[in-house]
């Protein structure tokens, strides 16, 4: 016996159900759900506090139910003894633990309206093949054991339940790849929408940042047909993230306040970042129709067409600019110390208001009236004075004495900013007079170096916010460093193997999909205290991307002998907090294939 909850019209109810198995007219045993007792609605009896359906199970186990008609069945609970025969040479000599955390991968594409779509499509689409069982079995393959498309299509059996029960043709993943690229634009509005209803999803702040990703291959694409016009492919060689000298692709990835993605577009790998921010707004965030938002972007973005543009839709930005790019009286001001408030001996900042004058996308000039917020940090003083230690070092050493140093043409090349042009030798690149290096050297931009350090600027279209709020947004952009950290190192999106540009773009489609599949069961784990919450952040997602995909791939059933089944590690201290998490109560007991079922419909990803 054990307390099933169902839904019912959208409404949570709550029964007592026995689960037996019978004989169908085949001779063969079937699993059934006996209803012992019909409870009634949740919301009934729900006290408020957390954990209500896991306290509940917990008070029937031991004869203590917080619902006054269970307790004619409370007695009755006794454990059950399970007699065990292994035969030698018998299968169940031979344990094969099966992935059974696909039930819960499972409810999160469900939520996020995933399975719906596909049925939709392949209805539209008269496909003929399981299109929602092999997207299934690509985003948990990418979350849990990423590998190359075939080699996911061949993880099918090492679930409980195969994601596709008659994977005879492997090569299905790539039509679904074909399916993803047509229908990019859907997929993201139905995952967005669901969040919307699911999550609370208010799009008022919206992060951006481009990183880029390589392939195994040493040519670049070339010139290929697209809608009717010739474009360069996708693969080309550009400034890469990783030093990598391979052809890339770039991202260009949108994140919410709650650090899920929001939507993304890829461009060729020789577009530079700031290229690419107009682009990735009007074809692919345009099209969610969002009510206005603030763009939080990086110095990279901060060129006049971007500006001009953001505020020609009607939203508004805050994005961070370079110092010493900045005009040189503006630079004075930042250097003045009237005006800064010290909330902290590491810490103070200033603002004012100004307006510059930018060129827009048609070259056209516009003046824009924006909010400056400069601050000083000691912890980024410290971090830039180590990452200059060294130069700094040796200009000490040349200080004091001079005559003892040779300046090789590659120092000269790495150091020929800080010198004065007419002391370098145009066509050798050497120091011309080593005993005169004193003197080559800028004192002007030397004092300049030191002089900026631990100082941020940031410019926001929004006059009216609080400075410290200003400088609290902008610091979340941080999260959008981790969104890449995750598709780079746990779900292994690169280096990438598919060639065609609907492929690739489909690939990282797919990446996007499953980060987003992470980040809602993360977002679960601290809405419900299952994971604790760092102090020194204003956001966290509980559990790192590694950590939970390492409980996700330990929690696993392994069948015994009477169509028996068993739970491996749900004792771990990660894989109980995600069980937590969920209201999934797993007991130390054996366990029928009809209580394996109810397990999944007990899951509800969102909160709502």
């Amino acid at each position: 016996m054990f307390i099933d909850c169902f839904q019912n019209n959208g409404t949570d109810y709550l029964r007592l159900v026995e689960s037996r198995r019978i004989v169908d007219k085949n001779g063969k045993k079937t699993p059934r759900k006996r209803v012992l007792l019909n409870i009634g609605p949740l919301s009934n009896f729900d006290d408020g506090k957390p954990e209500y359906l896991s306290r509940l199970r917990d008070s029937f186990r031991k004869g203590t139910p917080l619902i006054e008609p269970l307790l004619p069945f409370a007695g009755k609970m006794q454990p059950k003894a399970h007699t065990l025969t292994f035969t030698d040479g018998a299968p169940e000599c031979i344990s094969h633990p099966k992935i059974f955390s696909h039930v819960l991968l499972d409810r999160v594409c469900q939520s996020l309206g995933l399975s719906s779509l596909c049925a939709t499509l392949k209805h539209e689409l008269s496909l003929e093949y399981d299109l929602a069982g092999y997207l299934r079995l690509l985003l948990f393959g990418r979350i849990l054991n990423p590998a190359s498309k075939m080699s996911t299509s061949l993880q099918n059996e090492d679930y409980h339940e195969p994601i596709v029960p008659d994977a005879d043709y492997r090569y299905h993943v790539y039509d679904v790849l074909d399916v993803l690229h047509e229908n990019k634009e859907r997929f993201i509005r139905r995952m967005n929408s669901s969040i919307t209803k699911g999550l609370g999803r208010n799009p008022r702040r919206v992060f951006y940042d481009v990183t880029n990703f390589f392939f195994e291959t040493d040519e670049p694409d070339g010139e290929e047909e697209v809608d009717g016009r010739m474009e360069k492919g996708l693969r080309q060689k550009g400034v890469s993230k990783e030093n990598r000298k391979e052809p890339i692709v770039q991202l260009g990835l949108f994140l919410d306040d709650k650090g899920i993605p929001v939507t993304m577009e890829t461009f060729p790998g020789n577009t530079l970042d700031h290229q690419t921010l107009r682009p990735a707004m009007k074809e692919s965030l345009d099209g969610l129709a969002f009510d206005r938002y603030i763009l939080v972007a990086d110095r990279g973005m901060c060129v006049g067409p971007n500006l001009c543009g953001i505020r020609k839709d009607g939203h508004g930005y805050i994005i961070s600019k370079s110092i010493r790019k900045t005009a040189k009286q503006d630079r004075k001001w930042i250097l003045e110390p009237d005006g800064y408030i010290h909330k902290s001996a590491g810490f103070r900042y200033k603002s004012r208001e100004h307006a510059r004058t930018v060129k827009d996308e048609n070259g056209k000039m516009q003046t824009l009236k924006e909010k400056v917020v400069v601050y000083w940090s000691k912890k980024f003083h410290d971090r830039e004075y180590f990452q200059h230690r060294s130069f700094l070092e040796f200009i000490e050493k040349l200080r004091k004495d001079p005559s003892s140093f040779r300046v090789t043409a590659t120092q000269a090349r790495n150091l020929k900013k800080y010198f004065r042009k007419e002391f370098v030798n145009k066509e050798t690149g050497e120091i011309v007079n080593a005993n005169e290096l004193l003197g080559m050297l800028d004192e002007e931009k030397l004092e300049e170096l030191t002089a900026y350090m631990g100082y941020y600027q940031i410019v926001t279209s929004e006059t009216d916010m609080e400075p410290e709020e200003v400088i609290e947004t902008y610091h979340e952009l941080t999260r959008i460093e981790d969104q890449f950290r995750e598709m780079k190192g746990t779900l292994e999106t690169r280096p990438m193997f598919v060639r065609t540009r609907a492929h690739i773009k489909a690939h990282l489609l797919l990446c996007m999909m499953a980060l987003t599949v992470m980040r809602v069961i993360q977002r679960k784990l601290v809405d419900s205290g299952a994971a604790s919450v760092s102090d020194d952040t204003a956001w966290s997602y509980g559990m790192t991307g590694r950590r939970l995909q390492k409980a996700l791939q330990r929690w696993r059933v392994e069948r015994m002998p009477n169509d028996l089944f068993r739970f491996c590690d749900t004792d771990d201290e990660d894989v109980s907090a995600l069980l937590k998490a969920f209201g999934i109560h797993i007991e130390p007991r054996l366990y029928t294939r009809g209580d394996l079922r109810s397990i999944k419909s007990c899951i509800h990803p969102f909160n709502v």
